[in-house]
């Protein structure tokens, strides 16, 4: 799914809890296990990266990276049962970025121009986001990008890519050190993760964009559902 079109985290998050763990350790713990493959991927991509309206690659990190702090120790402090009742309305968040984020960056930017110094605050607020929960996130950066900084799409590939093992680098610092990970569930979701964002590539390739955007969107909006169930019911 994170090779694919993103939205990783609804799978992997899930399925740690049908397993047993508690939402926030599950989140934590497949925080970390995506991690690698962020890693790996902003790697690739690291020839694309450039300055967004004047800011530069490296005061991204900063202020991404000190979102993601934030938003990792936030998720420590907060309660299972409070988590399990914000859950689904952060998945309900992600999924309407999924079905429309993109669209309504480009109307957005057709009719909006909003000042390049609000790129600070936004990107911090994505870092928090990042942290907390980070469903989504990657296309929220995109859509926000897209509106602010006026920059063509395929431009963002590579920051947005770098930004998101940034903010996961700073969740996964804070996560291991107040000992939230489930090793034993994070090793193999870790082989996993790094094997399907290969294949995944791979399938990007053969399948048509539209077919896997439909696919994605459907499962994070049923898993929404059952999780509004789960906390409500």
């Amino acid at each position: 799914m994170n090779a694919l079109a993103g939205g990783g985290t609804f799978a992997t998050m899930p399925a740690l809890i049908a397993l047993g763990l508690p939402s926030p350790i599950a989140n934590a713990t497949s925080n970390v296990s995506l991690q690698p493959g962020a890693m790996v991927s902003a790697w690739a991509y690291r020839d694309g990266l450039a300055p967004l309206s004047g800011l530069s690659v490296r005061a991204l990190v900063v202020i991404t990276f000190i979102g993601g702090l934030i938003g990792s120790l936030l998720l420590v402090a907060t309660p299972t049962r409070t988590f399990d009742i914000l859950i689904p309305w952060l998945l309900l968040l992600a999924t309407i970025v999924l079905a429309f984020g993109k669209r309504a960056s480009e109307v957005l930017h057709r009719h909006v121009t909003i000042a390049p110094a609000a790129l600070v605050t936004v990107q911090f607020a994505l870092g928090i986001y990042g942290g907390y929960f980070g469903g989504g996130v990657g296309l929220m950066m995109m859509a926000a990008w897209g509106l602010l900084s006026r920059a063509e799409p395929h431009r963002l590939a590579a920051p947005r890519t770098l930004m998101l093992a940034i903010a996961n680098t700073a969740a996964t610092i804070i996560f291991i050190a107040c000992a939230m990970v489930t090793w034993r569930f994070a090793v193999p979701m870790l082989i996993g993760a790094i094997v399907g964002g290969y294949l995944g590539a791979l399938l990007g390739r053969i399948l048509p964009p539209s077919a896997i955007r439909a696919v994605t969107i459907l499962a994070t909006a049923a898993i929404t559902i059952v999780f509004f169930w789960r906390a409500y019911s």
